[in-house]
């Protein structure tokens, strides 16, 4: 199919600042003179309970534990009236509590390696690499530490779509709009073998998880699996109308999902090659699909601008989060499986809540649409890929830390 019927992003040419906002960052305290007077009155329990044992003349022995006692009944019951008859500390512990769970991330690099739109970056299972493809036909291998590259794998003869290391890290996998799959050896970077049969250009390629099959979508409509070892078509699957945009194992390597601009979503068995069910409700080209963690829920986004959560079971749509302004190009769920972080053409990632459905936290820093997001197995950092040719690394820390510094220089 001819690239200029392909949809187009326009080209945006203003530039952003890095902005960074985290729910929470905001909230002003009035506690510290509260706690100041918590201090007072523990001293003067303390001093009462020391001049009632000195006046006494019983025995010390057993006075100590009931000392114990009688300091921690004190403790509780000052906790207790506190904490409900005073709403600036009660306020003061939930917000510190809500504060030291989250996790918000903010800019650590900028990774310019390519000279064109950055299609994909992705982590490896061990954390220490990262893998990107891009419009200029390359694929680059980059350390995560230092953000330099390893080895740059080179063979595609149009746009490389997708890229992502196999389980075992030694691996990696490339698809472009040449219509080929290729698998390439890490250490040497050299193209170990190459899978061809798609008619037109391939839009994602992704390892199973016990890195023995390669699974392949297509703007050919079908999508196929191929064995790692011969490079050979083992199975077809047909069934989307439009474009399959993009597709994802499940975690225990059963079942497939799948996303297309037919606007909906398909969930495959692996073993019989037939669809389970499809999702429908988005009103556009649907970009991603990914399951949940646990496999029980699937995420989805689209151009209709809404993330979307399904129950995979049922296949009914759960929950729906909306903030995004323009087209939504990729999402994923974070290890914890309670957070979801996506990307937009708007040019921002976000994170959001599954529990509220509300937005935690809007990363601004790209100067053009984003097109995927990945996170590092332990979930601590999030890379970006976009329009604007670069990657970016985003690292995580405790806002609650911060707020504390400000609390103790009040």
């Amino acid at each position: 199919m001819d690239q200029s019927t392909r949809p187009t992003k326009q080209r945006l040419s203003i530039n952003s600042k890095l902005q960074f906002s985290c729910q929470g960052n905001t909230h002003q305290y009035s506690s510290n003179s509260n706690l100041n007077k918590t201090k007072q009155i523990e001293k003067k329990v303390s001093l009462i309970l020391d001049n009632w044992i000195r006046s006494s003349s019983i025995e010390r022995g057993w006075i100590d534990d009931f000392n114990k006692i009688v300091a921690k009944s004190v403790e509780y019951s000052y906790f207790v009236f506190t904490f409900f008859f005073v709403p600036s500390l009660k306020a003061h512990f939930f917000v510190n509590k809500k504060l030291n769970q989250a996790k918000c991330y903010s800019q650590q690099k900028v990774l310019k390696v390519h000279s064109k739109i950055v299609t994909s970056a992705r982590f490896s299972p061990d954390g220490t690499k990262i893998v990107s493809s891009s419009h200029d036909k390359l694929v680059q291998i980059l350390d995560r530490e230092s953000g330099n590259p390893i080895k740059t794998l080179k063979g595609h003869s149009n746009w490389v779509t997708d890229t992502q290391f196999s389980p075992d890290n030694l691996m990696v996998v490339s698809c472009a709009e040449d219509k080929t799959i290729r698998l390439w050896d890490v250490k040497s970077g050299l193209e170990i073998r190459k899978l061809e049969g798609h008619s037109d250009g391939v839009t994602r390629a992704q390892f199973s998880p016990d890195g023995h099959i390669v699974i392949s979508s297509s703007f050919d409509k079908t999508i196929r699996l191929w064995d790692v070892e011969s490079g050979q078509e083992i199975k077809r699957m047909v069934g989307h109308s439009g474009w399959v945009t993009g597709l994802q194992f499940s975690p225990d390597g059963q079942t497939i999902v799948s996303s297309s601009s037919d606007r909906t979503i398909g969930i495959w068995n692996l073993k019989s090659g037939k669809r389970l069910n499809e999702l429908r409700g988005h009103f556009a080209y649907v970009t991603r699909a990914k399951f949940s963690p646990d496999s029980q829920r699937i995420v989805s986004c689209s151009g209709d601008k809404i993330i979307r959560i399904w129950d995979l079971k049922s296949g009914t749509q759960i929950k729906k989060l909306e903030g995004h302004s323009d087209w939504v190009s990729d999402v994923q769920y974070l290890p914890d499986g309670q957070t979801i972080v996506s990307c937009s053409h708007d040019k921002t990632i976000r994170l959001w809540d599954l529990h509220t459905a509300k937005e935690i936290q809007k990363l601004q820093g790209h100067a053009d649409s984003v097109t995927g997001v990945d996170i590092s197995p332990d979930g601590d950092t999030i890379v970006s890929s976009s329009y604007d040719k670069t990657s970016q690394l985003w690292g995580w820390y405790k806002p609650s830390q911060e707020l504390h510094a400000n609390l103790e220089q009040k």
